[in-house]
Order: C-alpha cells, then sequence, then structure tokens
C-alpha cells in the first residue's frame, strides 16, 4: 500500500535560556531580577534557570570574573543551555569572551530588548526604528562572525582576507543605516505634517506616558473607547496612537498613547524612536500612568523621569495617574498634598473607578470651555468657511440650492472671539446668526 505524502507542521524548538542577574556593590536591587525574569520570558523561551551574582566591580574581560565564568561553564553544561542572557550591557570583548568560555551564545540586556522590539513591531515606521537600533548596535560586534578570517596572515592567496569581508560588512551596514535614516526622516516629515494639521484646531494634546505594562494603553483604550491593543506584557505597544477626546462640556483633547519606558533603555533605541517620542514632546500635559500595585513603583518612576530628560521632556507639565487600584486597595480618586494642590489621581483601567476625577483634572489642566455655533455663509465667504475649519471642529456642514454653507461647530471662547471680530470686519452677514450655546459634547 502507497501512503500519501501528509505535510507535518512542526513547531522550532525553543531557546533553552540560562539568565544571569547581575548586582554591582553599592547597586539598589529593587525587583531582585522579577523584570530581567519577565523580558526573557516574554522573548519565547524556556528559562531554565535565573541566577544571582553579586560583584565589587565589572571585569573588563568577562564581566563576571574568571572563578564566576568558570562556575557558570559548570551550569551551562549541566543544563544544556543553547543561549545565556546577561541582565547587563557587556562590550563587543566581553560577549566574545564569554562565548568562548561557555561555548554557547550569549545576549546581553540591549540585545534582549531589541529582539522583543523586533517582534513587537507592526507598522513601517517600528519596523525600520527597531532594524535601525539592530544595525547600530551590530556595527560594533561585525568581528564576532569573522574571527576565522581575522587570524589568517600572509601567505599566498590568504592575505587579508577577513579584513576585507569585515570592511566590506561594515560598508554594506553602514549603506543600510543611511538608508534606513533617510527613510525615517521622511516619515517624520509626515508625522510632522500631519502635527501641524493637527495644531491647526487648537486642540491641546495630552500624552500618556509610563513604565511598561503600567497600563498606558488600557487606560487609552477606556478613556476614548477604542480597542488598542493591550496585553500584560513588557512592550505591547510600540507605535503611537492619537485620538480625539471630548471632556463634557469643554473642548476636545487630542489623547496620545506612547511607547512604554525602561530601566537602562538602550540609547540607540532612545534615539531610533526619537521622532515617535515627538508626541510627547508636543503634548501640553503628560499623564504619567504608574502602576500602583509593583513593589519597584518609585524605581519605575525614577526610570521614567530619566528618559523624559533624555528626550528634553522634563519641562512639559505632567499629572501622576496611580493605576491599577483593584489590585492594592487604594481609595479611587485624586490625592492632595498637605498645601491643597493636587498631587496624584488612583484609578483603574479595567474597571473604570476614578476616571471622572482623572477627567476633571485634565480639563483644569488644558481644558476650556467650547462654544457650539450655527452659521449660515453666502458663497463669497468662502475665506471665512476656511478661518472656521482651522480654528473650530466642524460638526455639520451643509450645502443649499443658492450655495450657501451651513455650519454647525464646537469653538474656544477665545477663537470665538477672534472670529467674530473678522466676520465684524468684513461686514460678513453671519453677523445676524443665532448666539453660541455651551457645546454639550
Amino acid at each position: 500500500m502507497i501512503l500519501a505524502n501528509t505535510a507535518v507542521a512542526v513547531a522550532a524548538p525553543r531557546e533553552r535560556i540560562l539568565l544571569v542577574h547581575v548586582v554591582l556593590r553599592g547597586e539598589v536591587d529593587p525587583d531582585a531580577g522579577a523584570e530581567f525574569f519577565h523580558l526573557a520570558t516574554d522573548s519565547g523561551a524556556d528559562v531554565l534557570e535565573l541566577l544571582s551574582v553579586q560583584r565589587g566591580r565589572p571585569d573588563p574581560a568577562t564581566f563576571l570574573g574568571r572563578g564566576k565564568v568558570a562556575e557558570l561553564a559548570g551550569r551551562v553544561a549541566a543544563l544544556s543551555v543553547d543561549l545565556v542572557l546577561f541582565d547587563r550591557v557587556l562590550s563587543p570583548v566581553q560577549e566574545r569572551n564569554l562565548e568562548g568560555a561557555l561555548h554557547c551564545r550569549v545576549v546581553d540586556r540591549v540585545g534582549l530588548i531589541l529582539d522583543i522590539f523586533a517582534r513587537r513591531a507592526r507598522t513601517h515606521e517600528g519596523k525600520l526604528q527597531v532594524e535601525l537600533a539592530q544595525l547600530t548596535r551590530l556595527r560594533t560586534r561585525l568581528i564576532r562572525g569573522w574571527t576565522h578570517l581575522e587570524r589568517q596572515r600572509g601567505g599566498i592567496g590568504l592575505r587579508g582576507p577577513g579584513e576585507t569581508q569585515l570592511e566590506t560588512d561594515r560598508r554594506l551596514i553602514g549603506e543600510r543605516i543611511l538608508s534606513l535614516r533617510g527613510r525615517l526622516i521622511k516619515v517624520a516629515a509626515h508625522r510632522a505634517t500631519q502635527r501641524r494639521a493637527r495644531q491647526r484646531a487648537p486642540l491641546p494634546t495630552v500624552a500618556l506616558v509610563g513604565y511598561t505594562n503600567a497600563g498606558k494603553s488600557s487606560l487609552f483604550n477606556t478613556l476614548t473607547k477604542s480597542s488598542s491593543y493591550a496585553a500584560d506584557r513588557l512592550f505591547a505597544t510600540l507605535d503611537p496612537a492619537i485620538r480625539r477626546l471630548q471632556i463634557g462640556g469643554h473642548e476636545a483633547i487630542l489623547l496620545a498613547d506612547t511607547v512604554g519606558f525602561l530601566r537602562d533603555l538602550p540609547t540607540d533605541l532612545i534615539a531610533a524612536f526619537r521622532a515617535t517620542l515627538e508626541e510627547v514632546n508636543q503634548a501640553q500635559l503628560l499623564l504619567h500612568v504608574v502602576d500602583s500595585s509593583a513593589p519597584d513603583r518609585d524605581a519605575q518612576i525614577a526610570a521614567v523621569d530619566t528618559v523624559l530628560r533624555e528626550i528634553g521632556a522634563e519641562g512639559i507639565p505632567r499629572l501622576l495617574v496611580l493605576n491599577k487600584v483593584e489590585l492594592t486597595g487604594e481609595v479611587p480618586g485624586n490625592v492632595y498634598e498637605s498645601s491643597g494642590k493636587l498631587a496624584a489621581v488612583h484609578v483603574s483601567a479595567h474597571s473604570g473607578v476614578g476616571i471622572p476625577e482623572l477627567l476633571q483634572a485634565v480639563t483644569q489642566r488644558v481644558g476650556r470651555s467650547m462654544l457650539r455655533a450655527d452659521l449660515t455663509l453666502m458663497p463669497e465667504e468662502g475665506a471665512l468657511r476656511a478661518r472656521i475649519h482651522r480654528l473650530a471642529s466642524v460638526i455639520d456642514e451643509r450645502f443649499d440650492e443658492q450655495g450657501r454653507t451651513h455650519l454647525t461647530f464646537d469653538i474656544d471662547g477665545l477663537n470665538w472671539r477672534r472670529l467674530h471680530t473678522q466676520m465684524r470686519d468684513s461686514g460678513c452677514q453671519a453677523m445676524d446668526a443665532p448666539p453660541t450655546i455651551p457645546a454639550d459634547g
């Protein structure tokens, strides 16, 4: 009997990983490697063991020192480890020496974060940013792949092949980096055009910032009633999302969700995502979302403050939003300092408690009362129609058989006075329009 060939899908074997968490003398270890463990498990591998190592100072050759490396090599052999992850930034020399001693691949914290970002990037811009960061890092580590050629010195037919290959690879990577930067400049220009278009209507921007997995995207979805991707995982969101949010009888705001931050976030990654983080720099208010149930909450707040300083956003007003109160038992709502100043707002993005208080606090910081107006413009008043589209949020626009334009729009008081002055000075017939009334949202 002849059996037909059938294709069977076989899952790729998961890498067996050993984690090395290093604490140097004088350092504070806020979570005993828990965050590093979650980063590793998010990469989709089997974590066999987490080793914590105490060091006085880094060893220039291996970071750990000869004795610890020998001890680590024994564990690698006993557990049949495929990959060792270090919760530190390793130099190319340290990576190469460790791989030679452990007889397996070695990846540091930066390499792990870049791998996770590469898995999570969904948009064209996000993929370009991750590739740029990866290539910038790879350019300093090319020697690892060609050491067998570099050892060849002299001899007929053997002069310098390794150096030639390295130069070729560096040139190709350099050209690709220049190409990626050029494409990202175009993306940044497109984003700037969109930002200028949003700024024509005087809507303030409020950006959600915070540590990764603090619940920013969940809060974003709750506030805007949207369905942006949110999950209980690190770096679930890489690409910014912007939605219009109407707050009661006040003007709308633009709410932006951004990439989560992390302790020791790679410099190359911050540089690659600078265009994305421009949404933070252009905001009038930052909502610093914090996981109030995290044991290292204060360290996470400090890490976010550090990144905000690095991108030049430390001067933007901030409001602390303590999320996940359902896990802490805290009372939802406002928290005040002894002076009476608002210090923070306790909320739950999951259940929605504390959200009204948060919206009220945002309104007090950036909101202005809105007016709703109904105007009828004559065909020759096209310039006024264009001005209304720039200054207001048009709700409805209709054209009748006589060519007149009937507009319903929301506009804040300041811009309404400007518009009213223009209509009066030009003798506009729309001056006889009914009075404006508070917008009900």
